[in-house]
């Protein structure tokens, strides 16, 4: 990527971060995902694309204007984007389908589950508008995607942080034989991890900040969020580690435990429901070696959500950065009475 910045400086922050430029903005880099995708393409002839009327909308309209004879486009029926792709795989290629969230998992689950999971097929499922990234409804917002994907077997399932780790997740991806669903930011996306030192590696969560005080562990987009709320509650003397978590399954328990065993305060920040999801995973993984934590998930509660602009959702579903070092200093306080008391 050109729209390189340098590296953050500040105390506990790691150098695989990029800051802010001058006017304040964040980098951003157009289509990643299209990009990375005619690399691989380059590299491997057996890389096809397809989608379900959602070229332009899911970044494959790069794809296609570069290899026009390796792209299909199935119309709008995603059961049948991924009957195909699965029959592709079958035959040698490597499918990668694009469509939303909710089309890929919602109105496809069986496909999914049984032509690609269960034989486990080599389909990449691309699926765009993650969580709150648009304003449309309950309809076009996947808020439970990671859910269902996380419960079929052999599925693997990735949360991209931003431009640099989807780019790099690609091009893992696109090596790894076996079914993956990996979430998609389109368009302008943001870059917050330092291309030339950040290393995306499947099944790995990566300490992007150290702390002693409270572990923020994110995934997603989410994880940018995550990085403000930790500088915010360093200006109040609170050091705050930010564990991220690309890979939701296979998941790296190790990390977490790793992190948590000496963090006993923690927070959860997913751009997903918080069942299913992220905090899940993390509740899960502590259970079951019975280490007794404090944990506080944020994420969407129980509910298909508003329509509305995506910074009116973001604070109304308490997901901006204000809110997620809010949780974490009252987390924080309540432990404080508690030992007083």
């Amino acid at each position: 990527m050109d729209n390189r910045i340098e590296n953050r400086s500040k105390k506990g922050v790691t150098g695989t971060l990029l800051s802010s430029d001058t006017t304040g903005a964040t980098a951003t880099a157009s289509a990643p995902f299209g990009h990375a995708l005619v690399r691989a393409g380059e590299r491997n002839p057996r890389i096809v694309g397809l989608t379900a009327d959602l070229g332009l909308y899911t970044d494959m309209h790069v794809f296609a204007k570069r290899f026009p004879e390796r792209f299909f486009q199935v119309g709008m029926a995603e059961q049948n984007l991924l009957g195909v792709a699965a029959g592709l795989a079958r035959t040698g290629f490597i499918p990668f389908a694009t469509t939303y969230c909710t089309f890929a998992t919602r109105r496809a689950y069986d496909f999914l589950a049984i032509g690609a999971a269960l034989g486990r097929a080599n389909v990449k499922v691309i699926a765009g508008l993650p969580g709150l990234t648009t304003g449309y409804g309950a309809t076009h917002q996947g808020i439970d995607d990671l859910a269902l994907m996380r419960a079929l077997p052999n599925m693997t399932v990735i949360d991209p942080c931003d431009a640099t780790e989807l780019e790099q997740a690609v091009e893992a991806i696109a090596d790894y034989n076996g079914p993956v669903y990996l979430r998609l930011l389109r368009g302008q996306v943001p870059i917050v991890l330092d291309p030339a030192s950040y290393r995306f590696e499947l099944g790995k969560a990566k300490l992007l900040r150290a702390g002693s005080d409270v572990a923020l562990l994110s995934t997603g987009l989410t994880t940018e969020r995550a990085l403000q709320a930790a500088t915010r509650l360093a200006e109040s003397g609170i050091e705050a580690a930010v564990l991220h978590l690309s890979t939701l399954k296979p998941f790296d328990c190790q990390a977490v435990l790793s992190l948590v065993e000496n963090i006993r305060n923690v927070v959860t920040v997913e751009n997903h429901l918080i069942t299913g999801g992220l905090g899940s995973a993390v509740a899960e993984v502590v259970t079951e070696v019975g280490l007794q934590v404090r944990l506080k998930r944020i994420g969407i509660p129980d509910c298909f959500c508003a329509s509305g602009s995506i910074p009116y959702l973001v604070k109304r579903y308490h997901l901006d950065s204000e809110s997620i070092a809010a949780a974490a200093r009252d987390m924080l306080t309540t432990e404080k009475r508690l030992s007083v008391s």
